[in-house]
């Protein structure tokens, strides 16, 4: 299981629903079939070609990488891919160097706010005098 944020949340959600599950009940070639058409009717549709070399294996690359940028913890990202071996881990994991770890903050004290912040990409942090802090990388 994987954590998934907010805003891919409210992306799969947004999506048509024929049932209570994403892609329905499908075995996996299936899905795979499935992400295939999607895939090339979304390159498309946007007239980027460079969408049909996204495969499914590369979410797992993905997510690899997106949890040692989180944690700065390769052994953390190991036991989450279910490695046994730290060779295999490094395989999936791109040692990438990102841009910023600087954030922009906000603060809400209402529903609303907190609705339109979370829309707008931002992360809640914590609360602090009964305000709610959020924080979206720059």
């Amino acid at each position: 299981m994987f954590g998934v944020s907010q805003r891919l949340m409210t992306m799969l959600n947004s999506l048509p629903k024929e049932g209570e599950y994403i892609f329905g009940r499908m075995k996996t070639g299936n899905a795979v079939t499935y992400f295939s058409l999607l895939r090339k009717r979304v390159s498309k549709k946007l007239g980027n070609p460079r969408i049909l070399s996204i495969h499914l294996h590369t979410f797992w690359h993905w997510i690899a990488t997106m949890e040692y940028h989180k944690t700065k913890d390769i052994l953390r990202v190991m036991r989450r891919l279910g490695h046994r071996n730290i060779q295999n881990t490094l395989i999936y994991t791109q040692l990438i160097h990102f841009e910023s770890d600087e954030y922009h903050s906000a603060v809400a004290d209402t529903v609303d706010e907190v609705k339109k912040l979370i829309e707008g990409g931002f992360e809640y942090v914590c609360t602090y005098e009964n305000q709610l802090l959020f924080r979206k990388r720059r």
